[in-house]
């Protein structure tokens, strides 16, 4: 009879281990990885086509090649923002006149403006890099009506090697925060079944137990 005893604590306790380890909680995963914000102390440079057609983007790349060329030569020896500030409002006349003789080279007739001041831009994300929403300095060069798709780099400091045009368009903190309470509301449901199933297989594994045990001692 004690031998009975003992083996029939020895398998209890195998099935309680057994269902512990099936009901612990997984620990959560927490990843270490920030996006990267570039400070606001930078100058861009932004580029409205006329319109979206090919001919419009086509010109809008064209002047967007010229300028960068020019300006990246001007304050690739520049360490402050403040020169580079100096500097750029001093040659506007000189980038006008880069759009003028694209537009003359290409036959095209569109009006321009070029102007130099706080310019408002999307939130975007481009690799590691995030740019929030807001006003910032930057060359504007609006062609035609500036209906079309924009490009833009940053001239100071030095990243015109990346387009940021093409960057993800990331949604606004409002956006974001509904979408979040959406997804957490759905996740409150989804462990309620996930509990609901849980306690229904917990109950029958015990009823199991006790139907096993009192078919042994019977």
């Amino acid at each position: 009879m004690k031998k009975q005893q003992l083996a029939l604590i020895y398998i209890i306790l195998l099935f309680a281990g057994a269902i512990a380890n099936v009901y612990k909680e997984p620990v959560a995963a927490t990843s270490t990885d920030e996006p990267v914000v570039i400070p606001d102390e930078a100058i861009r440079l932004r580029i409205l086509a006329n319109s979206n057609s090919d001919e419009d983007q086509e010109l809008k790349r064209k002047i967007r090649d010229e300028v960068n060329k020019e300006i990246t030569e001007w304050v690739e020896e520049l360490t402050s923002v403040e020169a580079a500030r100096k500097l750029i409002q001093s040659r506007l006349p000189e980038i006008e006149s880069i759009v003028e003789d694209v537009l003359e080279k290409e036959n095209m007739q569109q009006s321009y403006s070029v102007d130099f001041d706080n310019v408002s831009f999307p939130t975007k994300l481009y690799g590691n890099f995030i740019y929030p929403a807001g006003d910032y300095e930057a060359i504007l060069i609006s062609l035609g009506e500036a209906k079309g798709a924009n490009w833009w780099c940053v001239l100071f400091p030095p990243l015109c090697f990346l387009d940021f045009s093409n960057g993800e368009a990331v949604a606004s903190a409002e956006e974001t925060e509904e979408k979040q309470v959406a997804e957490n509301d759905q996740a409150e449901a989804s462990s309620l079944v996930i509990d609901e199933e849980e306690e229904k297989e917990e109950v029958e594994v015990k009823f199991f137990l006790v139907e096993w045990i009192e078919g042994i001692f019977s």
